[in-house]
């Protein structure tokens, strides 16, 4: 008896997949000794700090004494080689982890400096740079500057150092290392590095703040091995694995946390308090499965990107480049076939396949949005999930895929209904 499940497909996509099986074989057996290596630093940060049973119990009311919450504490600040950290389900997103890392650290009068362009969408809304809701940076007298990228996508060292001298009251520098709904690569944790050293050079105290939502573990090292001072990002991305359903961790310096352990609950109590109720047996599960579900949604964006290309279609990253994240761009050129690509995602969903989705506005973001994200964890991107504002080049950002199987069959599904079934192409 043989069986496949590209059957259903047509012959001729049938053929360009078992070619790109074959072309990308190597590439993804890389990406399995990167998860093993991965996940043997895991389990030695559970070795090491005896991870036991009564660590799952969790805690109500404020949370005092919770000896699972502060042993996963110092489970990633181990993993992460920083002093400390922060990992909270009161922390309800990357955002909401970079918000509060940052306010925690800015004062009225000193100056938030993006080395990395100008943030995303949610952010620039934080800062406010765009609209206009109280209690945003600018509402607090904080001043923002960013330097812009170079054409190519790199950071422009040259205007970056001129700034950065040129302004005494620059408190934080913030590196974004995913490229959120920019057009720019990712920057990888080696690029990093250089930024890191940079930044130092000109200005040896400043807060050197990372927002590394989409990284962890998609790189066999992190940006806080090479003095980045502050880290932030998503238990519902990579960290969380699908298995933690809310919540963000922080982590850092001792004193940094500190402060932003202040500016998330009160001063005084800091990051001794908050209730872990029923997610610490979750997120420590999460995190131990980390390395192989985002080794996992790696290896399905590797798969995505060598499928499109062979559909003659503008991918970031090409499937053979290094990898610094989950997010897969493919410019879709028109409208309709990205309303169409989307919409197939999300009928090869397991959870709300039976929905489509429809270009809207959303909080935060400036463009009608598209979205296909049917998660059992809502919002969820380290399952498979595609977005994108409703602009010229019509781009999506594909992200996450618990698993590899997963990936392979909704894009191949997603490839046949947009260009096989409808003929955009």
């Amino acid at each position: 008896m043989t069986f496949s499940w590209k059957e259903k497909l047509p012959e001729k996509l049938q053929q360009k997949i078992t070619d790109v099986e074959k072309q990308i074989s190597e590439r993804l057996s890389d990406i399995d000794e990167q998860v093993a290596y991965n996940q043997m630093r895991v389990l030695e940060c559970f070795r090491k700090h005896h991870v036991a049973e009564e660590d799952f119990a969790g805690s109500t009311g404020y949370g005092y004494d919770d000896l699972g919450r502060d042993k996963l504490d110092a489970i990633y600040a181990d993993y992460f080689h920083t002093e400390d950290a922060i990992v909270r389900p009161q922390l309800i997103s990357g955002t909401h982890a970079i918000t509060t890392s940052l306010f925690g650290i800015l004062r009225p009068e000193d100056t938030l400096f993006y080395l990395t362009g100008m943030p995303y969408d949610t952010i620039q809304q934080v800062i406010g740079v765009v609209g206009n809701e109280p209690g945003n940076m600018k509402d607090y007298k904080i001043d923002f500057d960013y330097s812009p990228l170079l054409d190519n996508g790199e950071v422009d060292f040259e205007t970056a150092g001129k700034k950065l001298r040129g302004n005494k009251k620059i408190k934080v520098v913030a590196i974004q290392r995913s490229r959120g709904y920019a057009l720019r690569k990712s920057f990888t944790v080696a690029k990093i590095r250089k930024m890191i050293s940079f930044v130092r050079e000109i200005l040896p105290e400043v807060v050197i703040f990372i927002d590394n939502c989409y990284g962890e573990f998609s790189e066999i090292q992190e940006p806080t091995e090479f003095g980045a001072d502050l880290m932030a990002g998503s238990l519902y991305k990579n960290a969380g694995a699908g298995i933690a359903k809310t919540g963000a961790y922080i982590v850092g310096k001792k004193k940094l946390i500190k402060q932003v352990g202040n500016r998330l609950n009160v001063p005084g109590a800091g990051k001794n308090e908050g209730a872990t109720i029923g997610h610490i047996r979750d997120m420590y599960h999460g995190f131990f499965i980390a390395p192989s579900v985002t080794g996992d949604a790696i290896k399905g964006a590797i798969f995505t990107s060598a499928l499109l290309e062979k559909m003659n279609l503008d991918v970031s990253p090409k499937w053979d480049e290094p990898r610094t994240d989950l997010v897969q761009t493919v410019n879709l050129g028109k409208a309709q076939a990205m309303i169409d690509f989307c919409s197939a995602i999300q009928h090869y969903s397991p959870v709300n396949s039976f929905v489509d989705p429809i270009p809207s506005d959303m909080d935060g973001y400036e463009d009608k949005e598209i979205m296909a994200s049917g998660s059992f964890t809502e919002g969820s991107t380290i399952e498979l999930s595609s977005d994108g504002p409703m602009r010229a080049p019509y781009t999506l950002y594909i992200q996450g895929g618990l698993t590899y199987a997963h990936v392979k069959i909704a894009i191949s599904n997603a490839v046949k209904e947009t260009f096989f079934q409808k003929k955009i192409m």
